[in-house]
């Protein structure tokens, strides 16, 4: 490990969010980022522009990516997040940063109190570190039902998922049907890799959460996420406790 940069002394020098912009790699990110656009595009002639179309965005570096791919041209997507009651703080403080860097309201979906209450009440407010069943049920209440809440009514909806982000994501393809929620699912960015997500951010001047410099390199709820070595794999830092296999929070289950 560069004898400047540990967990222990995070900074703006995390070689994972700040890589080389080669003339390679700015050629790269410029082809895919149009064809994100393209799919985004296109999908707006089949879905439709008056809200048929959203785009799920949990605030991670692929998601504001998208976010700018979205608002800087100003496609008529609708966009929305779900808030936990359990996210970091510099999670909100990116919420506000995009509000004000695209002048535009992030659509936020919270969990029914009465279940979270009912929840906790149950099983202890940290439950989730008990077994995959509890983790799987706080997910559930957080952020399942709001996203069955979120999706009702469109026919599509967009997310920032990659195939190389965990062995549960390997076979992402661009476009996918969601059985579980009715609609088309879209993965503009499948083939991304993360060195690419990230140049386009350094690229485009995205803004981001803090946490990435702290080698956060994927963020959900604070409990469930933390700070991970060089060279460990991009999920390690989710779930750490649990099973590769099973570290998902069922948004991107695939019904059977």
């Amino acid at each position: 490990m560069n004898a400047s940069i540990s967990i222990l002394r995070p900074g703006s020098n995390n070689p994972a969010t700040h890589p080389e912009l080669t003339d390679t790699l700015r050629a790269s990110v410029a082809a895919k980022a149009s064809a994100a656009l393209t799919v985004l595009r296109a999908a707006l002639e089949e879905f439709g522009s008056a809200g048929e179309l959203t785009f799920a965005n949990s605030c991670g570096a692929e998601d504001m990516v998208l976010t700018d791919l979205i608002l800087s041209p100003a496609l008529p997507i609708e966009i929305f997040s779900l808030d936990t009651g359990r996210l970091p703080a510099e999670t909100y403080s990116l919420m506000g940063k995009v509000e004000q860097r695209y002048d535009a309201k992030l659509k936020v979906f919270f969990p029914d109190a009465t279940a979270v209450e009912t929840l906790v009440r149950s099983h202890g407010i940290n439950a989730f570190y008990d077994s995959v069943e509890l983790r799987k049920a706080c997910c559930g209440v957080r952020k399942m039902e709001p996203l069955r809440r979120a999706l009702a009514g469109k026919k599509a909806w967009v997310t920032g998922l990659r195939a190389a982000q965990s062995v549960t994501r390997s076979a992402l393809p661009l476009r996918e049907m969601d059985l579980a929620n009715g609609l088309a699912k879209l993965n503009p960015l499948s083939d991304w890799s993360e060195t690419e997500v990230w140049a386009y951010i350094r690229i485009n001047e995205v803004p981001y959460n803090a946490l990435h410099d702290q080698f956060y390199p994927s963020i959900g709820c604070a409990p469930c996420t933390r700070a991970v070595a060089l060279g460990e794999d991009v999920r390690a830092g989710r779930w750490w406790w649990e099973d590769p296999a099973s570290k998902e929070c069922g948004l991107h289950v695939k019904a059977s």
